[in-house]
């Protein structure tokens, strides 16, 4: 992923280079090659005062330069760490740190474009610091780069899109997705953040300190980011965290559940819900059985909830996956789940039923026997109300419940129950269904409950002719009582 933003004008390490702990200062010191460079690295001269006296072969090395960067500083080159003294290396990371704390305008892409382009080479060569695995960095040097990396990536977003037009959510795949305009070097900070979390080098006691609840709060500020590119590293680092920070892990939990009652409950809007529930899906597929008491509250709390926003289309394939995942997990929680979706069940949007009834059968595939009696009344009730739907996706895609096997078994042991249910649905489907294509399934669903028990299929045909031939007689006599008032009323206006 890295090689990608590597672009000319910079050279990596070699490998001999990579394993030399000397070489940036944070190990043992020993011989080494200087080599030769092309990148530059920066020092802040600010206006009221000159830049570091030259003096000696090194005359760009400056230790204890204060590295503060107001908007009227010029920045100025400074050495490579393979160009500096060993003692002054640390101090030359810590510095190279400060510099990258300066920000610019990317409205306007001319502008500073020096700067910008000699900040960017800094923060490459902070990345192939960390990423060389050359040694330990001192917790002095952790704590600044932690502060680096919130300056450049904590900041307020700006408004979505459909904050200024009041439109909906816009699907991800159908709309250009806003870009942010500092990605060139905000990619750069969040790799480093991403490879100082991932280093075998550190040390989880020192990192905790600085990457903190504080910290892993404000990145899931982040995202709400409308850049499909920074919440995609965004889910990397904070999953990263979560496997690596076990103290952080009901942390993340309870401030992830929060995200989604607020989403749920007061704004339906989020950008980062998908990416999120693609974190805990790996989550939930790690829990230790018996599951605890808290998780099963986060699914009926939180993830259940999570069908009642219009916008579930944008996320229904993650939160589908952490459903399935907690049936598999614990089969029980099966008939949980169903009434779940039947509660938030939609009425009126024909796409979300085609989306419910796509997780519904991956749910059954996983369900047993028991659980699946508990609930079957109720469940196929609303089959049946879809069966008979005039969108004829919605009535294709519950007929597809029958091609798979698990689910016409648990549906053949209880067909008692479950056929008097549909049996008028599927009727209706083959008198009078405008779709040939539901047509012809709904002809193939009642061929299959024929040869599973015939003479159940001839009493429920029985008992549905009987039932439309009451009908019928009822709506005669309502339609003779309605006559004999149309005649009373004429005869009583011709007296007047």
């Amino acid at each position: 992923m890295f090689k990608k933003i590597m672009k000319g004008g910079h050279r990596k390490p070699s490998k001999s280079d990579a394993t030399d702990p000397s070489l940036y200062g944070f190990g043992p010191s020993g011989n080494r090659n200087s080599g030769s460079v092309s990148t530059t690295n920066v020092v802040v001269n600010h206006a009221s005062r000159p830049g570091p006296a030259a003096s000696g072969p090194n005359s760009n090395w400056a230790p204890g330069v204060m590295m503060l960067t107001p908007p009227t500083g010029t920045i100025e080159p400074l050495p490579l760490f393979r160009d500096a003294p060993a003692s002054e290396r640390q101090n030359l990371f810590i510095r190279k740190l400060q510099i990258c704390c300066y920000q610019f305008d990317f409205s306007d892409t001319m502008k500073s474009a020096r700067e910008k382009e000699i900040k960017r080479q800094t923060l490459m060569e902070l990345v192939d610091v960390i990423q060389s695995g050359s040694g330990k960095i001192t917790e002095t040097c952790q704590e600044e780069m932690i502060r680096m990396i919130s300056v450049n990536i904590f900041r307020g977003l700006p408004p979505a899109s459909y904050e200024n037009t009041g439109q909906e959510n816009a699907d991800p795949e159908e709309d250009e997705p806003y870009l942010e305009p500092s990605w060139p070097h905000l990619q750069i900070v969040y790799e480093l953040l991403l490879r100082y979390v991932v280093s075998s080098d550190t040390d989880t006691k020192i990192a905790k300190r600085y990457i903190d609840h504080s910290f892993v709060l404000k990145l899931l500020d982040l995202f709400d980011s409308e850049d499909p590119r920074e919440r995609e590293y965004l889910k990397t680092i904070l999953h990263r965290i979560y496997g690596k920070f076990m103290v952080h892990r009901p942390f993340i939990r309870k401030a992830i559940n929060n995200i989604f009652y607020r989403f749920i409950y007061e704004t339906e809007r989020h950008s980062g819900v998908g990416e999120l529930l693609e974190i805990l899906g790996s989550i939930i597929n790690g829990f230790a059985l018996p599951m605890k008491e808290e998780h099963k509250l986060f699914l009926v709390r939180a993830l259940i909830p999570l069908h009642k926003p219009k916008s579930i289309a944008i996320y229904h394939q993650q939160l589908s996956y952490c459903i399935t995942q907690f049936v598999e997990k614990d089969f029980k929680l099966a008939d949980t789940v169903i009434r779940g979706l039947l509660k938030y069940w939609p009425l009126i949007n024909c796409q979300k039923e085609v989306l419910f009834l796509g997780e519904l059968e991956e749910v059954l595939e996983a369900t047993q026997s028991a659980e699946f009696q508990r609930c079957m009344v109720p469940l196929f009730r609303q089959i049946a109300r879809c069966l008979n739907s005039s969108h004829f996706q919605v009535s294709e895609r519950a007929l597809f419940l029958w091609n798979n096997e698990h689910i016409v078994g648990l549906i053949a042991q209880n067909r008692a129950v479950i056929l008097p249910i549909i049996f008028q649905a599927l009727e209706k489907n083959i008198q009078s269904h405008w779709n040939q294509a539901v047509h012809g399934l709904t002809v193939n669903v009642r061929k299959m409950f024929i040869e599973m028990d015939e003479e159940l299929f001839d009493e429920c045909e029985r008992q549905y002719i009987e039932k439309e031939m009451k009908a019928k007689e009822v709506e005669e006599q309502r339609e003779l009582a309605w006559k004999r008032l149309a005649d009373v009323a004429h005869r009583v206006e011709t007296a007047w």
